[in-house]
């Protein structure tokens, strides 16, 4: 079907290209089951933070005056919790010689020549890379750039690419993850052109008219016509298409908010990111922060991956009769269900193992934690599930030949309930799969236990998914990845002891 008689108010395809670069899945088959050879896969797919979470390119074109601008402000109001810039092709115009500047109404400012594609290229590839940078500002009355400003543009979620020609160029197409195309009719283009050039720009409407006849026209018919081919999503009526609009903001804030490893584990949920949460995300990660201030945007953020992954439990309908005397059908809470927190210390010989029993004995009767671990969520599942009860995992290496030694503190009816396994950071996966299989030979079913943690490395979704992939995780933020010395990065340390206050 030509292009020309599509009517349908818009069309919309699977955007071209990563969003968010993760975890590569052919390096999962190449990742064997030890967490080892997982670390090392993981290690090649992920070779800098930069390449972990670029961001999302939108192109947007169309002719002059289609409304390009109006649909880019309407996408960034809407995106109003993410970072979003704008940058458009008109501030890379190539500044006018002499010469030009003298027969400027017989320059082409709609012609592919008229722009500084490799500068506008190298400023995309920046933002893409997590790079600041300046652009240009073009006066649009003494046609040339000013020498001695420019506008900085700062790394962001979101990257919006505005022009008529940003298709016209395979390099720049390429690195869109969405391509829209604005498309207007002829005669509502030529009278916002007008108005636009005679008010802003001190023109005058003979001279508009003539360039747009002799230049902006053809230039449409031969450039910009033929790139709409390569646009994702075609928008007719450019900004009086709200329903168009709605349903490109949903789609990029799904992208957004998905991230690669959910994408390859269904069982992976990832809390949907906002200021706030990244806000506390930035106050936890500080190392100057003080241990109250700590401890205060920990337990937020722990009581809403807690709440999350309470929307994971069964529930059952249920009718209750208000105030009014009017019937309100709701659901019921999942009646049996159990916390579980992992413990983790160290031992250095055999000898220290009755050490370790008492330390258990300590923690379940006096409910003191003296361990750092899973204990720092329990404040927050006890907030949301009045009574609950809650196991214990203690979970020691046997000195330095990587041996674990496990003991547990669990309810009796254990396999009746629906278990949620509490541990602040998922790391390699190890202490976290020993946890679930002890669980799964208490006769818990594996579909049974959702694990629940602030953040988490690829390397320990990985192990952990690929072992117990009927297992739910939910977390607030997926790290970049392990290094040397398996350590979460960029991670937040030591978490039970900076939370406890145990640290140095």
């Amino acid at each position: 079907m030509p292009e020309e008689t599509k009517s349908i108010d818009y069309v919309m395809e699977a955007a071209s290209g990563p969003h968010f670069s993760g975890l590569r899945v052919d390096s999962l088959a190449a990742a064997s089951s030890s967490p080892s050879a997982a670390a090392s896969a993981f290690s090649a797919a992920l070779p800098d933070a930069t390449s972990l979470k670029q961001p999302f390119v939108i192109g947007v074109s169309g002719g002059t005056a289609s409304g390009k601008t109006t649909v880019c402000d309407m996408i960034i109001q809407q995106l109003h919790d993410h970072r979003v810039v704008l940058v458009n092709q008109d501030s890379f115009y190539r500044g006018l010689t002499a010469e030009e500047s003298e027969r400027v109404h017989e320059y082409n400012f709609d012609h592919p020549d008229a722009f500084d594609t490799e500068q506008l290229l190298e400023c995309v590839e920046k933002l893409k890379c997590g790079q600041s940078v300046h652009v240009p500002i073009y006066d649009f009355k003494n046609h040339r750039r000013c020498s001695e400003s420019f506008r900085q543009v700062n790394a962001s979620d979101v990257i919006i690419l505005e022009g008529i020609l940003v298709f016209h160029d395979q390099h720049v197409r390429s690195l869109m993850n969405m391509k829209i195309f604005v498309d207007t009719d002829a005669d509502v283009r030529l009278a916002r052109r007008i108005r636009r050039d005679t008010v802003e720009r001190g023109r005058d409407v003979n001279s508009v008219l003539e360039q747009y006849a002799k230049f902006v026209k053809p230039a449409f018919d031969d450039f910009v016509l033929p790139s709409k081919k390569y646009a994702d999503v075609i928008i007719p009526r450019g900004g009086d298409n709200h329903v168009a609009i709605d349903l490109i903001v949903q789609h990029i804030r799904t992208k957004l908010g998905q991230h690669d490893l959910c994408k390859i584990y269904p069982n992976v949920y990832v809390i949907q990111s906002t200021f706030q949460i990244r806000g506390m995300h930035t106050l936890i990660r500080d190392t100057d922060i003080s241990k109250h201030d700590f401890v205060f945007y920990s337990d937020r953020l722990i009581r809403l991956v807690v709440e999350h992954g309470l929307g994971h439990l069964p529930f059952t309908e249920k009718q209750v009769i208000t105030p009014t005397g009017s019937v309100y059908t709701g659901v019921d809470f999942c009646k049996k269900l159990c916390g579980v927190s992992i413990v983790r210390r160290i031992i250095l010989n055999r000898d220290q193992r009755i050490s370790a029993m008492l330390t258990l004995v300590h923690v379940v009767l006096t409910n003191i934690p003296s361990s750092p671990g899973g204990e720092s969520m329990e404040n927050a599942l006890r907030a949301c599930c009045k009574g609950i009860k809650i196991g214990k995992i203690l979970i020691h290496r046997d000195g330095d030949n990587g041996k674990q030694l496990i003991y547990e503190k669990l309810p009796k009816d254990i396999s009746e309930r629906h278990v949620l396994l509490l541990d602040p950071v998922l790391a390699t996966g190890n202490s976290a799969g020993q946890a679930i299989e002890l669980l799964i030979q208490k006769g818990v079913p594996e579909s049974h236990i959702i694990f629940l943690n602030l953040i988490s490395a690829p390397e320990g979704i990985h192990c952990v998914c690929k072992r117990f992939p009927s297992l739910k995780i939910v977390t607030s933020e997926i790290d970049v990845a392990l290094n040397e010395e398996f350590r979460v990065i960029p991670g937040m340390g030591e978490f039970g002891d900076r939370y406890f206050g145990t640290d140095d």
